[in-house]
């Protein structure tokens, strides 16, 4: 993934800035930014601060703590941490390989020094909230009200940022499409590590019948 990331930066950067590709996407940007309201403005500080660096950082500590003392094992706390931190890296590896700029809109953040693609606060939002949704969907499988209610704030959350960070100005559809996707393949690798893998194995011991005594 990390590798696949690094490739689609260069494309757009070298190939598709000077395109009707790289117009369409600055295109969004100026329009969002047309449509710019006092409370959109305030709305949207919110959103795009709950992926905040160390909003993300501090949470994903504390959820580390609680997962294993809820749990009584490291898996949930260890995913966590897997996807987060993967996609950080592969974010700051692409990002200064990739080197895009920012949308020619004004921002309405100050800018960090990394570029533009991909977007570091969704591809974290996704890693993050979609990531503890998939852990508390895992231990309340058989509760669909709760399971939807956990995806609803897990996949909106992201979502919400997503769009928050374009309509700032910090950054472009392509950004934030792509670090939707990047935070999607950290969760789902890890998942798959450490949460499906556990589960199967405790659901087949509950399933063997114990012995009676004769």
């Amino acid at each position: 993934m990390a590798f696949l990331t690094i490739g689609v930066g260069l494309l757009i950067t070298k190939v598709l800035e000077t395109t009707t590709i790289g117009a369409s996407d600055q295109g969004v940007n100026e329009e969002l930014a047309g449509s710019r309201t006092t409370f959109w403005t305030d709305i949207t500080d919110v959103m795009s601060g709950l992926s905040d660096t160390p909003v993300i950082v501090i949470a994903t500590a504390v959820l580390v703590v609680v997962f294993r003392l809820v749990f009584k094992r490291w898996n949930e706390s260890i995913f966590l941490v897997v996807a987060v931190w993967s996609q950080s890296i592969i974010f700051l590896l692409s990002t200064v390989l990739a080197e895009r700029k920012r949308p020619s809109v004004p921002h309405l953040d100050p800018a960090p020094p990394t570029s533009s693609f991909p977007s570091g606060h969704t591809s974290a939002a996704v890693a993050f909230y979609c990531g503890v949704a998939l852990v508390l969907t895992v231990h309340t499988h058989r509760y669909k009200i709760l399971n939807v209610l956990w995806w609803v704030l897990g996949l909106g959350i992201p979502l919400s940022i997503a769009y928050s960070r374009m309509y700032r100005g910090m950054h472009h559809l392509s950004d934030v499409g792509w670090g939707f996707l990047l935070g999607v393949v950290c969760v789902a690798v890890a998942a798959n590590a450490l949460l499906r893998h556990p589960v199967i194995r405790e659901r087949r011991l509950r399933t063997v019948p114990t012995a009676q005594p004769s």
